[in-house]
């Protein structure tokens, strides 16, 4: 087999795993939001059983727990494959032994939300460790099929780098606040929009501060999308133009789903499309953000940029 078919297929399973790992998140998000999250009060069964009892909440927190299983078994199935192949590893090593990393502290948190009985602090570092799981999985994949398909790299813009990686860091901090806010139940800590409780600017404690802050964060996220989407506009590679412009189409419908939830009072299914959309933004700036990487500065760019 040849390094490039290696390098193939490690990007179908580096893919599939992250997709799979995106089902994963969207379900923990219906665990949180219809309080199954101690359906299953023990850990790894289920009310003392492998198969648990056929009722709506239990079978929505198992399903989460075998979906994770699955996504343990594709990624050490896709380490496996990385490790073994000499070419793939020395490019790929590094970061696939990161994702078996975060994967252990994820199944650690998955285990302590359960016995520290839905401990906010923990539930939020549960899905924070989940996005950058996420994340390295996507760095993993793009790495993969640059490898597999080498294509001719043009240069671009000084800023193009800075403003997708920006936007993605943000993102990530926003979609953690948001879990945050759900965890300690302050997403109708304001029940109206866009005022809180009648006020353009209320006292900042307590959950309203909590919800607040995300409100906060979401104004300040659109502008760096924007930022991105404008760098993005002129670059010469297509899939940075076509991710930031749909990061930013994603980021307006996100903010309509986030106003919609306060005023709908954050139904279930609304929340999980709101962490969902959430979790499309950060693929599409995380992949902008490594192609643009591969990419080299312009020398005029740089010309420009001396002193």
């Amino acid at each position: 087999m040849t390094p490039t078919q290696s390098f193939r297929i490690a990007s179908r399973l580096t893919l599939t795993t992250m997709l799979v790992m995106f089902g994963l998140i969207v379900i923990g998000s219906v665990v949180r939001t219809t309080g199954s999250g101690l359906a299953c009060p023990d850990w790894p069964l289920c009310q003392g059983r492998l198969i648990p009892p056929l009722q709506f909440n239990v079978l929505v927190e198992w399903l989460h727990r075998l979906v994770a299983l699955m996504v343990s078994v594709l990624l050490f199935a896709t380490v496996a494959w990385i490790v073994a192949r000499r070419e793939v590893r020395a490019r790929l090593g590094g970061v696939a032994l990161l994702c078996v990393g975060l994967l252990v502290v994820q199944v650690v948190l998955g285990a302590l939300t359960v016995w520290k009985l839905l401990d906010p602090s923990v539930v939020a570092a549960h899905l924070g460790v989940a996005l950058l799981l996420f994340s390295t999985l996507i760095v993993l994949t793009v790495g993969a099929r640059a490898e597999a398909s080498p294509e001719p790299r043009p240069a671009r813009s000084t800023w193009l780098l800075p403003s997708c990686a920006l936007a993605a860091i943000g993102t990530f901090g926003q979609a953690l606040l948001g879990a945050t806010v759900s965890a300690n139940h302050a997403g109708l800590a304001c029940p109206d929009w866009p005022t809180c409780n009648g006020e353009w600017l209320p006292p900042l404690r307590g959950l309203v501060g909590l919800h607040m802050a995300h409100r906060y964060g979401a104004y300040a996220l659109v502008p760096l999308v924007l930022w991105a989407a404008t760098q993005g506009w002129s670059a010469p590679d297509l899939g940075v133009r076509r991710g930031t412009l749909l990061a930013l189409t994603l980021t307006a419908v996100q903010v309509m789903i986030g106003i919609m939830n306060v005023l709908l009072g954050t139904p279930w299914w609304l929340s999980a499309a709101h962490l969902a959309t959430a979790t499309a933004i950060l693929a599409l700036l995380v992949t902008a953000t490594c192609r643009s990487a591969m990419l080299p500065v312009s020398e005029r760019m740089l010309a420009a940029a001396a002193p």
